[in-house]
């Protein structure tokens, strides 16, 4: 049977975006998504809860991501999810979970009206780069 591992988010970036080049001399933007839900508590109060997402770009769409974001700024983020261990020094060891992002639509307005479309990027044409790891770049 198969399964599916797709997420889409609309959120704030928390932070500017941290860029990293592979030794390979692949580009990799990792940024934090943070999204809001609101419900109703058993008081019947409305709550509002942050969910705070790391999101991995690589290649073009590390690219575009480098250009146009910085904090504050809202984006559609479509991806999978992927969970991966990291060895921390003192031994322990860590499970991060991050979004890979597949599709980037940036949805803040333009500072700047003279400046061209930003265009929507999909990273479908160019492959996944999956197999490299941003924690050891």
């Amino acid at each position: 049977m198969r399964t599916v591992n797709k997420v889409i988010l609309i959120g704030n970036i928390t932070r500017d975006p941290l860029v990293k080049v592979t030794a390979a001399g692949a580009k990799v933007v990792v940024f934090t998504l943070a999204t809001n839900r609101t419900f109703t508590n058993h008081q019947g109060e409305m709550m509002s809860e942050a969910e705070y997402s790391s999101c991995v770009a690589w290649g073009p769409l590390a690219d575009r991501a480098a250009d146009f974001l910085s904090k504050g700024k809202l984006v559609y983020v479509e991806g999978r999810l992927k969970t991966r261990t990291i060895d921390k020094e003192d031994g322990s060891r860590l499970q991060k979970t991050e979004v890979i992002i597949s599709n980037l639509i940036f949805l803040s307005k333009r500072e700047d009206a003279d400046r061209e479309m930003i265009p929507e990027v999909d990273a479908g044409e160019y492959g996944d780069f999956s197999d490299l790891d941003s924690d050891k770049l």
